[in-house]
Formats: structure tokens, C-alpha cells, sequence
């Protein structure tokens, strides 16, 4: 789980753990996904998964609590 700041530091932090290992799913939690004024950031996660992990299906979950289940559906 990489929790990020919603700052400048948000892209350095995801690519790197986007660089730690080759994915076979990203889940892209609901805490940038669902509110709308984090729809820019969304947009920016989901084209640093695809450009870094182009190989990872991409989940989304809820909360941090149904991470694995959202993961589970892709593997």
C-alpha cells in the first residue's frame, strides 16, 4: 500500500512504487477515486499505472479494507 500527499510529491512517490516490482494488479483506492475534486489526480494515477505497469490489471476498492478483494477479482 503506498499512501501519498496530495502535493508535488504525489507522482515521484506512486512511480516508485509502481517501479518496486513487476504488478500483476494496482488497486487505485476510493480515497483518490471517488471525490471529484481528485478527479485530475485519479485521471494522473490511472496513466502512471498504465505507463509504468502496463502489464498490472488496474482494481479499485472501496476502502483499504477491501483491497485484497478487489485484487482477488483480477488475479
Amino acid at each position: 500500500m503506498t499512501l501519498i500527499e496530495l502535493d508535488e510529491s504525489a507522482e515521484p512517490a506512486i512511480v516508485a512504487a509502481l517501479s518496486e516490482h513487476d504488478w500483476d494488479v494496482v488497486v487505485i483506492g476510493g480515497g483518490i477515486r471517488k471525490p471529484e475534486p481528485l478527479l485530475p489526480l485519479f485521471e494522473q494515477v490511472v496513466n502512471l499505472v498504465h505507463r509504468h505497469a502496463p502489464k498490472a490489471a488496474i482494481a479499485f476498492n472501496t476502502s483499504g479494507g477491501d483491497s485484497v478483494e478487489a485484487a482477488k477479482r483480477w488475479l
